[in-house]
């Protein structure tokens, strides 16, 4: 409960805050701050799909970890699992991957953003064809470390907030909160993994 109440906080304060931009208003710094990629409507389109299927996702996510609802009806989980699936591979992942070429920063933040959007479509990817295999332990562990892709929107506010406090430039809090939410989170995910069971790694591994 110490670790899923914050994550659950965090994950709809995330989704509750981006649903102002669905006014389809221009007045916000992420747009102004790219006016000429916003004048395209692929890329507008691509920005909107996208925050969308993250929300989808963050929602969705809370669910498949739930063991309440996963003991209580099983339907659930394993349809909020088809739609978690469906968004990332089909709207989350591709849209991320084509925004990842625009992205803020360096070259190396812009080839981070395409490492998470791939990372996050072949983690998911193996999550669904390892269940469909029936190797529930090797589903867990793939969606894990899909999980973890997913909630580098969350973390990435949180570093973003904490570095603010601490003064620092705005790029400098950009690139380092992004990628200090990546790593860490992917760390994060295999210490939870070997902390559940070193048999895991045993019978699946990247």
């Amino acid at each position: 409960m110490l670790f899923w109440l914050p994550v659950a906080f965090l994950s709809l304060l995330l989704v509750y805050n981006t649903l102002p931009y669905f006014s389809f208003s221009k007045d916000f710094s992420f747009i102004e701050e790219r006016t000429i990629l916003f004048k395209s409507n692929f890329y507008n389109t691509c920005f909107y799909v996208h925050i969308f299927a993250g929300s989808v996702c963050i929602i969705t996510a809370l669910i498949q970890f739930s063991r309440y609802i996963l003991k209580k009806s099983k339907a659930i989980h394993r349809w909020s699992g088809k739609l978690y699936v469906a968004v990332v591979l089909f709207l989350g992942a591709p849209t991320g991957l084509y925004m990842s070429f625009f992205a803020k920063g360096s070259f190396w933040e812009r080839v981070l953003f395409m490492f998470m959007a791939g990372f996050w479509f072949y983690t998911t990817l193996n999550g669904l064809t390892t269940i469909h295999k029936k190797n529930v332990l090797a589903h867990k562990i793939w969606m894990i470390r899909s999980y973890a892709m997913t909630m580098t929107a969350v973390t990435f506010r949180v570093y973003h907030i904490v570095f603010y406090l601490l003064d620092w430039g705005h790029l400098e809090n950009y690139e380092l909160s992004l990628w200090i939410s990546v790593i860490g989170n992917m760390l994060f995910a295999e210490w939870i993994i070997y902390r559940k069971s070193k048999s895991y790694l045993k019978s699946f591994a990247i």
